[in-house]
């Protein structure tokens, strides 16, 4: 998809896509970084909100209000409120505090009321605890989740033989969808004459990580 592309465009132009060589958590050697924090301005940001709301867009999911969990979520939920309502679809938005507040209103919600379907904004998921939370807080609040947006899905396997992408769709029956995934990165990098030199860095790390079923 075009936003893809132009995501990815964007993520490389702000530093927050990187080529070389990096360990991961899991310590694995990685060709690629991917540091969502760095979309640190308006105009970034701004432009990263667009992208999420065209992926709700072309997900076709069913919800009615957005949940945005601590931290990363927080502002993403309210750029992409923002970006949806600037479309016509006014939607209320909800994220969750890391400690409960003992004063004023209390409790560690902030926003609208969870109810109906609940879509979860996030920036990626690694071992799919920050969904497991979420889902936990919306299904007390007698809602139900609707699926998850993320930014980037690596398509790498995690413990097991499945992505923790994979694992959040079989563990909730929900949706993941991104604004971009490796096949997209892999396309990009072969389209782009500047960046192509690391197309094969890519593709071996696929090779010996990547999961067999992207679905």
């Amino acid at each position: 998809m075009n936003f893809s592309r132009e995501f990815l465009a964007l993520a490389v132009a702000k530093g927050v896509l990187r080529f070389g060589n990096f360990t991961t958590k899991a310590g694995r050697q990685s060709p690629y970084f991917f540091n969502s924090a760095l979309f640190d301005d308006g105009a970034s940001f701004g432009e990263l909100s667009g992208y999420y709301a065209q992926a709700i867009a072309a997900s076709n999911i069913a919800f009615d209000t957005l949940f945005g969990p601590a931290y990363k979520g927080i502002p993403l939920v309210a750029g992409t409120a923002i970006r949806l309502a600037e479309q016509g679809r006014n939607v209320p938005f909800c994220f969750n505090r890391k400690e409960a507040k003992d004063h004023g209103e209390g409790g560690t919600l902030v926003g609208a009321p969870l109810k109906g379907r609940v879509l979860i904004l996030d920036d990626v998921i690694s071992a799919g605890t920050s969904v497991r939370e979420s889902v936990e807080i919306i299904r007390s609040q007698g809602a139900e989740p609707a699926g998850v947006v993320i930014a980037l899905d690596r398509m790498e396997r995690g413990q097991g033989e499945h992505s923790a992408v994979q694992e959040v769709r079989s563990q909730y029956g929900i949706p993941v969808v991104a604004v971009a995934n490796l096949l997209d990165l892999i396309a990009y990098l072969g389209s782009n004459s500047e960046l192509t030199t690391h197309l094969d860095a890519v593709n071996a790390y696929r090779e010996r990580y990547g999961v067999a079923d992207a679905k």
